[in-house]
């Protein structure tokens, strides 16, 4: 009777992921629809809880804004923290100012700044990544959390096993990333869990006018694109 009963509730939790199949789908397509018209953007990570007027805050600002007064749309996680930053600096620029919002206890909630047709909401977080990189010309990483680091190590994944097209990866603030830097180019390359030529993935920057002369000589003789 017992192994009945387990049964039973296994083919009813088989199910209910069916039918989320639908739900699936629907994010998948109207991701898709949404951001393609979009047109080039570029992603800015970070923690959400970097207070306004912290140094990581205005710096990602400035960043947003000058990379926005470049050419590029501004992609966040649409939340509070670095990601308000960063649609704070497309807004005064004037430039596209997207955000990906999805639940989270505690952090988040929509920011004031995201352009009112381009604030799309998410149930699934792989729905969310897959938009985040399908449609960024370059990830821009602020410090942040485990949140962030999931969205620099599956882009440096996807990049390093060709998945993807190569884009600028940038980690902004070298103080905060040198520890991380250093790990990867010592214990992770000495192990040979990782190549030399995988360093050359990421990039490092201080300031704003760093960050746009990475991207912009990247894209000097490259088409900007969908990146898969």
């Amino acid at each position: 009777m017992g192994k009945e009963r387990h049964h039973k509730g296994w083919n009813e939790i088989k199910t209910n992921d069916s039918w989320a199949l639908f739900k699936i789908m629907g994010e998948f397509v109207n991701g898709f629809e949404r951001m393609s018209a979009i047109g080039p953007c570029v992603s800015i990570f970070g923690s959400a809880r970097t207070k306004e007027h912290m140094e990581y805050y205005e710096l990602a600002v400035s960043v947003s804004k000058s990379i926005s007064e470049a050419g590029y749309g501004i992609i966040t996680g649409g939340g509070p923290g670095i990601m308000e930053a960063g649609n704070k600096g497309a807004h005064l620029a004037g430039g596209t100012s997207v955000g990906l919002n999805i639940d989270l206890p505690f952090e988040q909630h929509d920011n004031p700044y995201i352009d009112s047709d381009k604030s799309l909401d998410f149930d699934y977080f792989f729905v969310r990544k897959v938009m985040f990189v399908k449609y960024s010309q370059g990830f821009v990483v602020m410090p942040g959390g485990f949140g962030t680091l999931d969205e620099l190590f599956e882009a440096i994944t996807l990049i390093q096993t060709n998945k993807i097209e190569k884009f600028p990866i940038i980690l902004v603030g070298s103080k905060f990333w040198s520890g991380l830097i250093d790990w990867i180019k010592t214990t992770m390359l000495n192990e040979g869990t990782v190549s030399p030529g995988d360093l050359d993935l990421i990039k490092i920057a201080d300031t704003d006018v760093e960050v746009v002369e990475i991207l912009d000589s990247f894209y000097n003789n490259r088409s900007l694109s969908p990146n898969f």
